[in-house]
């Protein structure tokens, strides 16, 4: 994408875009749904999903500065691996962002649909049984196309409303925080023993952080990465904005859960369990039953804020993830022509809307939603470690801003996570996100055919293992524990030691099938730019 037409995006810009992308359905709706599924032991569950996501974002901060540019997460693999892996990490990444702009939609919707208001009860049509009906997914629908209008101009226009909106967004979840606590405060319902902190056991812990949207709700730090070019000093700020962001809400998301847990009556689990505790609107109703009800206007107001911020933000990077596609020669090229007046790819914008649409119309649950993110996310994500340790290998030279002085551990490390966080998602929600993920061979083997397959065979074996690697997922997910819905054939927690051993040994397979393509010299070519540009500053 022509930078030149963009304005450079600061650090504290950068953050508040991080920021704005990251707090946004996840915490209206993550600590219930967490709470529900592993009782106060879901406070770990947070931990869990940010270690796992900030070992996945540490991979890509090596990659994203050597090679700093727009919709670069859906390019990394294709210069180490080729075509083959490049298409399946690009399509899987992509799969789950056009299915992350109608989810802050539906969110949004989902608690306008409980409005307490006796000139709301229109509203109490969009929702039924947790699913959006014919009437709400107009209003869903309404919800995309503003998302998507403001991002049709520039990303100056981006930038100025999403740092005013991301400063609102940090607002009001930590004033839910300090007002719940002051009007309800039960430490007790901790528990003093470790059947009482587990109710249901350890297993529980690791659902919920794919489940209940925990994952999802820390997946945006890719905001920072798909930016790439336009950011100013994109060799130091891209790390420290993914670190900062992460870290911020990190501790908003931990917190935010504790004041969840311990705002709810004692009385309420008593009779009914964690499981039985039912809300609509989680932080709105709890704030009615704890009589504070100007918080809960303050909190309907923020579900429209909230998921209209991420909306936003993720309607720019879905376009440049889309935009970077089509760099890769395997989807039509008119998808990826940039406006000349604002340097953002339009039609890649107006596809993406269209095709949110129909995810939407097909998946009208807010928890469905998440989870197909969550899966597609953390396929694309297995190819981040791959690609940062054989770069290391097949570009010894190369310019690298950041050289991650931990990356030998931490890539295989990060790579067990993911496939760790997939099994989690369980069964059958591991193989329904493959199938869709296989989906789009069909334009992948089309385009090999109408370049006469040059190089489709060595693409096949450079990719082979992540093939495998998902057909093992699959297999796995299917005779697993009955805990992650499986055929209970590997019970819980030897499935996990199964999945530990195989996914070392994917992961060494995939550092060692590289092989130098084209696109390899497209890489060089971008990472002698950067060196270009580091010259300079030093000149200066």
């Amino acid at each position: 994408m022509d930078a030149k037409h963009t304005s450079k995006i600061s650090l504290f810009q950068l953050v508040m875009l991080a920021l704005g992308s990251l707090i946004g359905s996840g915490w209206l709706f993550g600590s219930w749904e967490a709470s529900r599924i592993a009782g106060p032991a879901a406070i770990i569950s947070w931990i869990i999903g940010g270690v796992v996501i900030g070992a996945v974002a540490y991979d890509y901060v090596e990659i994203g500065a050597m090679f700093p540019e727009a919709g670069g997460m859906s390019k990394y693999a294709q210069y180490s691996h080729g075509p083959l892996l490049g298409f399946i990490a690009a399509w899987a990444n992509w799969i789950s962002l056009i299915t992350l702009i109608p989810i802050e939609a539906v969110a949004a919707v989902q608690y306008m649909s409980t409005w307490p208001w006796s000139w709301a009860n229109w509203t109490h049509q969009f929702l039924r049984n947790g699913t959006i009906t014919n009437t709400g997914l107009l209003v869903v629908f309404g919800f995309i196309l503003i998302f998507t209008l403001l991002n049709y101009w520039s990303v100056r226009v981006l930038t100025g409303f999403t740092s005013l909106i991301s400063i609102f967004k940090i607002g009001v979840p930590t004033l839910t925080i300090i007002m719940l606590t002051v009007s309800g405060f039960y430490p007790q319902n901790y528990g003093n023993t470790w059947h009482e902190f587990m109710p249901y056991g350890s297993a529980p812990i690791f659902a919920a952080t794919s489940v209940a949207g925990i994952i999802f709700s820390f997946n945006a730090f890719q905001t920072v990465i798909n930016m790439g070019s336009e950011i100013q000093n994109s060799r130091k700020n891209i790390g420290r904005g993914i670190a900062i962001s992460l870290l911020i809400s990190g501790v908003l998301y931990i917190v935010l859960q504790s004041t969840f847990i311990t705002a709810l009556d004692p009385n309420m689990i008593a009779k009914a369990g964690w499981h039985g505790i039912q809300f609509n609107s989680p932080f709105a109703d709890l704030a009615i039953l704890l009589g504070i009800h100007w918080l809960s206007v303050l909190l309907y107001m923020d579900a429209f804020v909230s998921p209209f911020g991420t909306g936003v933000s993720f309607v720019a990077s879905t376009a440049r993830a889309l935009y970077a596609m089509e760099g890769n020669h395997h989807i039509p090229s008119f998808i990826g022509k940039v406006n000349t007046t604002y340097g953002i790819p339009r039609v890649a914008i107006i596809v993406d809307t269209i095709l949110s649409m129909v995810m939407v119309s097909i998946f009208r649950s807010w928890a469905v939603l998440a989870t197909v993110i969550c899966t597609s996310t953390l396929i694309a994500y297995l190819t981040g470690p791959v690609t940062a340790v054989s770069f290391r290998k097949m570009g010894p030279n190369f310019k690298r801003p950041v050289t991650l002085k931990h990356l030998s551990w931490l890539a295989p490390l990060s790579f067990v996570l993911a496939s760790l966080a997939t099994y989690w998602a369980m069964w059958p929600t591991t193989i329904e996100v493959i199938l869709i993920i296989i989906l789009g061979l069909p334009f992948y083997f089309y385009y090999e055919y109408k370049t006469s397959f040059v190089n489709t065979r060595k693409a096949f074996w450079s990719g082979l293992w992540m093939i495998v690697y998902l057909i093992f997922i699959s297999a796995i997910s299917y005779a697993g524990s009955q805990q992650f819905n499986g055929m209970n054939w590997i019970p819980y927690p030897v499935d996990f030691i199964v999945i530990i051993i195989a996914s070392l040994g994917f992961y060494y397979w995939g550092i060692h099938s590289w092989q130098i393509f084209p696109d390899y010299y497209q890489a060089k070519k971008l990472n002698e730019g950067v060196k270009l540009e580091e010259d300079n500053q030093t000149r200066q």
